[in-house]
């Protein structure tokens, strides 16, 4: 498709939109009395008006029913976490036995890792990405801490080549060839959240089983966002978030993946509780663990209800629309977005470096912009004036356009904002 930085031509993209009269579904801030336009839904997605009524359910049937509502409301608290078996499934590419919803990211990340980090005296080592979110990254020191290994040993980054601001495939293959016999788990980033580079799950997971390893993702970016086959790739273990790309709500609970294979193994090691116990036994209060056969072995505690309540109103929604026209809009709007910026580039003194691959098949609903020439101040600018966007040290600003809510239009209103802010 050939772009057009004109009014005239985004308005015409928006009326070709099949997604378009979705954004209608969210609920938008307002800055200076207009709707902004939202580039965050890789951090916080905005809020489904639909979510009201399922929240509202659930707390009509608490004041009605009190603990009856386990077994009477309209969808019984009791298995309320079951409707998401199928939604999800079709979301990550797994069987509905393989998914199940609970706690939250980095919890459920801690708690996989129980499984299937199992270190021996020579096979001890992880591979992540250099620059992984923090809170992987604490995870990975605290975790190798408890097994008795020091970070510097145990933990492997892949880095970056010098002047480079992607990860090359080629360097995590080798890595996890060299790293070899000594190697337990890789365990990545999807994508990654900083340059939004998105990895070659297939592949990798291939190479690090192909050692002997074992292999999860770290889905927080790309559950909702880029098109998923967990079970087709034999990934053993996944975890993500649920309130950005899914627009649950923030801090919402976290979707996880165990694949089938390893659902019948009993020597597999896990923190047990009450509710990952035999559904149909549960209330025998046996003294002795007898797992749920599914990801939902995996459960522990009694599961919030009030939290999962506007989960189910986003992945209802999803399985109305299905990913590939998502993934179709996607691609279409952030490509419209790169050449904006390209755009705009020219018309102004200052330059734009995108670090996020330029190829399609490496990127999803984000572009990082390296803003050479500019700080804060642009930032500050964009939001002052109905961008809502995120920063990053030390000039970077991710920029998110999420085909649910996300329009053609606001991709040109945001380039000729963003012009006026850098010219002012």
């Amino acid at each position: 498709m050939t772009f057009e930085n004109t009014l005239e031509f985004a308005q015409k993209l928006d009326t070709q939109d099949q997604l378009n009269k979705y954004q209608n579904e969210f609920i938008f801030p307002k800055v200076n009395g207009k709707k902004v336009i939202y580039f965050t839904g890789n951090s916080l997605g905005l809020q489904p008006k639909r979510t009201k009524s399922y929240v509202d359910e659930v707390m009509n049937d608490w004041a009605n029913l009190a603990v009856e509502g386990h077994f009477y409301s309209e969808k019984p608290w009791w298995d309320y976490h079951e409707r998401f078996a199928n939604p999800l499934s079709k979301i990550v590419g797994a069987l509905p036995s393989e998914v199940t919803v609970m706690n939250t990211l980095t919890v459920n990340l801690h708690l996989l890792m129980v499984s299937f980090y199992r270190p021996t005296k020579t096979r001890y080592k992880i591979i992540c990405e250099e620059k992984a979110f923090p809170s992987d990254q604490y995870m990975f020191q605290s975790q190798v801490h408890f097994r008795g290994y020091k970070p510097e040993d145990a933990i492997v980054e892949i880095k970056r080549r010098e002047g480079e601001h992607n990860i090359r495939l080629e360097d995590v293959l080798a890595k996890i060839e060299e790293v070899g016999d000594e190697l337990a788990l890789v365990l990545i980033g999807g994508v990654n959240y900083y340059t939004g580079q998105v990895f070659d799950m297939k592949t990798i997971t291939e190479a690090g089983h192909k050692t002997g390893a074992k292999v999860g993702w770290d889905m927080a970016h790309a559950a909702g966002n880029i098109k998923l086959e967990l079970h087709d790739w034999n990934v053993d273990f996944a975890a993500w978030c649920s309130y950005k790309y899914m627009n649950s709500g923030p801090g919402n609970a976290s979707g996880c993946f165990i694949h089938e294979k390893h659902h019948n193994n009993s020597e597999l090691p896990r923190f047990a509780g009450w509710w990952g116990h035999n559904k149909e036994r549960r209330f025998k209060m046996e003294p002795t663990f007898d797992p749920i056969h599914g990801a939902d072995g995996w459960q522990i505690s009694n599961l919030p209800v009030l939290s999962l309540a506007p989960y189910l109103a986003s992945v209802e929604m999803f399985d109305e629309i299905g990913m590939d026209a998502l993934i179709t809009k996607r691609d279409t709007i952030t490509s419209y977005l790169e050449f904006i910026l390209h755009e705009i580039d020219k018309e102004v003194d200052r330059t734009f470096e995108i670090i996020t691959p330029s190829n399609p098949a490496e990127r999803a609903s984000q572009l990082s912009v390296l803003l050479h020439g500019e700080g804060r101040s642009l930032f500050d600018y964009l939001m002052e004036n109905g961008v809502i966007t995120d920063w990053r040290e030390p000039n970077v600003i991710r920029l998110a356009p999420v085909p649910l809510y996300c329009s053609f239009e606001d991709i040109y209103n945001f380039g000729q904002i963003l012009k006026a802010g850098i010219q002012g």
